[in-house]
């Protein structure tokens, strides 16, 4: 019995090992506006300007409840036009974590209507998860040289964390079955 513990233990640490980097993927926390949050006065095209939103990723929204709301609308026409008669869904709590959870295009926009056609919006293009082959091609004027790096190649933190939490479960393991 303690030699197939033994071996079972063995064989978690080689998995945990080898797997740890992958289990964790790849998440970006967007906190819109930076330092001023989601605020007339911040001019979120350029914020978003150059950002690259992947599915997995997180937009944080803050702001004041008592000044501002947030409507999620449908479709880029609602967006436009400031048309939040009819949300997806309203944000009104101050501070949002919201999930960009599939592909596509997400448009936020301030419940008031000035504040809205004031600049007071955003649209996120949500792209598959992925390193720079599916970042979307830049077009260059003659003569300019455009350049994409790599992404990071070593595991996050996160994941390191994760293997070392199982690596102290099956200590735990060994130590109250006494291998």
């Amino acid at each position: 019995m303690a030699a197939m513990l033994k071996m079972v233990v063995v064989a978690l640490f080689i998995i945990s090992m080898s797997l740890g980097g992958k289990w964790v993927g790849a998440q970006v926390h967007h906190v819109v506006g930076d330092d001023r949050g989601w605020d007339p006065a911040t001019d979120l095209s350029s914020w978003s300007a150059g950002k690259i939103f992947r599915v997995g990723d997180k937009i944080w929204f803050t702001y004041s409840s008592a000044q501002e709301s947030i409507a999620e609308v449908k479709s880029k026409e609602e967006y436009e036009a400031c048309d939040v008669s009819n949300p997806i869904k309203m944000y009104t709590d101050g501070l949002e974590s919201i999930s960009l959870d599939g592909e596509g295009v997400r448009y936020f926009a301030s419940s008031k209507a000035e504040s809205c056609r004031n600049g007071l919006k955003l649209h996120v293009e949500v792209l598959p998860q992925g390193g720079p082959e599916n970042i979307p091609k830049v077009a260059a004027s003659k003569g300019t040289v455009v350049a994409v790096a790599d992404a990071p190649t070593t595991p996050s933190g996160s994941a390191h964390l994760l293997g070392s939490l199982i690596l102290l479960a099956v200590g735990f393991l060994c130590y109250v079955v006494g291998v």
